[in-house]
């Protein structure tokens, strides 16, 4: 690995041990083995990189779960398929329960200081994105404006549902009962 990767391991480490709050420059340098500079130098500041080093842990934690499960039910209607992913969500977040903690103190700390960190924000702007190509690839039969539609659906509903686990796990609607909701709201949909 070189300085960025071992920065971004360090950042995990440090976070899952003590806390986005907690996790010092020096303490990330010291587990990842390199100069306290090297933070500045490949991430501009100790924020981006813990931002940096959350959103790659939710990315290959939650997105690769998800995208197993929409490769999964790729053969399944499309509403069916939407609620498999959804009821599956609770075991994903669970999974990741400590890193979503992590994500959403970084997001409150950010937005509370000068704003959302530039990769936060660069992460949201895209996190569709990476959806899509999913979604295309599983179901090459969907126009580009579905896709897209679906994606920023999918990824809003794992935004939201991420934080009501996280204070309500009982309180989460049923992929099931999202599927429904979808489905009737495209049933008043105008011609």
């Amino acid at each position: 690995m070189g300085n960025r990767e071992d920065l971004l391991a360090g950042a995990r480490q440090v976070i899952m041990e003590r806390g986005v709050a907690k996790a010092t420059a020096r303490d990330i340098a010291a587990a990842a083995g390199v100069s306290l500079a090297a933070i500045g130098y490949h991430f501009g500041s100790k924020d981006e990189l813990i931002s940096a080093a959350l959103t790659e842990s939710l990315g290959s934690g939650i997105g690769d779960a998800m995208e197993a499960i929409v490769e999964e039910t790729a053969s399944l209607p499309l509403l069916t398929g939407f609620a498999a992913l959804f009821d599956r969500m609770p075991e994903i977040f669970a999974a990741n329960r400590e890193a979503l903690l992590a994500s959403l103190e970084n997001s409150v700390r950010m937005t509370r200081g000068d704003g959302p960190s530039q990769t936060l924000t660069d992460a949201t702007d895209q996190a569709h994105l990476g959806i899509v190509e999913v979604l295309r690839a599983a179901r090459p039969d969907i126009g580009e404006a579905d896709l897209s539609a679906i994606a920023k659906l999918d990824f809003a509903l794992v935004q939201s549902l991420g934080l009501m686990w996280l204070v309500s796990p009982e309180s989460l609607p049923t992929g099931e009962e999202l599927a429904r909701a979808v489905a009737a709201l495209a049933a008043e949909a105008p011609a």
